[in-house]
């Protein structure tokens, strides 16, 4: 399971089951116009504390995205949880979640493959619940740099079907001539049933806009069956 924010969660699929997401996802940067991707992201629960992912692109040339977008174009990774909340208690879901993601189409020629290594912990009260972490991004390439990213997130049950929820997530600079950034942004998801869910959300950089993104849009039809 993932909230279609900057920010990831503990959760998993079901052990056995399927979770799918048909995204589309953009990102407005300073002088540029909004770009505009589309994809498939298909995760995996291989068992109780293990989900499997992996993510497709559904347009050929989908660009560098962003940091307000949530979906690599290509990419894949395994999320292990490996420590259990407590219901009646303050103990949090723990979990890891290492990643690669692969540049893809003409305009990422030469980009790098960069691997995320993130830790993120999550913790639920009543009708609220809260998630968040850091991981470190490897970033390889002439005046790249390694760099950390971070974030955390609130979301509250306002029905039976419908979640919100605020966030702030950032990165340290990923470039020599580059300088660190924070956005904030909304997110929401409602649930029609069981197999079919709608998840957005919508970001705008707060530090650093102008070299990051001014604004940001996650939208993607959930199946979960």
């Amino acid at each position: 399971d993932r909230d279609v924010t900057g920010v990831q969660t503990c959760a998993l699929p079901i052990s056995g089951h399927w979770e799918t997401y048909l995204y589309s996802q953009g990102t407005s940067v300073a002088g540029q116009s909004l770009r505009a991707q589309a994809g498939i992201e298909i995760n995996y629960g291989a068992d109780v504390n293990t989900q499997l992912s992996v993510s497709l692109p559904l347009n050929p040339n989908p660009g560098a995205g962003g940091m307000g977008v949530v979906w690599a174009p290509l990419g894949g990774g395994v999320k292990y949880r490996f420590l259990q909340e407590d219901a009646d208690g303050w103990r949090p879901q723990v979990g890891l979640f290492p990643q690669v993601f692969i540049p893809v189409g003409p305009l990422n020629h030469g980009a790098s493959v960069t691997e995320l290594l993130p830790i993120w912990v999550q913790k639920s009260l009543g009708l609220w619940t809260t998630f968040g972490g850091a991981g470190y991004t490897f970033n390889p390439g002439t005046a790249n740099r390694n760099y950390v990213i971070y974030g955390w997130a609130l979301q509250r049950l306002i029905a039976g079907k419908l979640s919100a929820g605020a966030e702030v997530f950032g990165q340290t600079r990923d470039r020599d001539d580059d300088r660190a950034a924070t956005a904030v942004g909304f997110a929401a998801q409602y649930d029609f049933n069981r197999l079919w869910h709608i998840v957005g959300s919508v970001n705008t950089g707060v530090v650093a806009a102008s070299q990051s993104d001014q604004f940001a849009y996650n939208i993607a039809l959930k199946w979960t069956p």
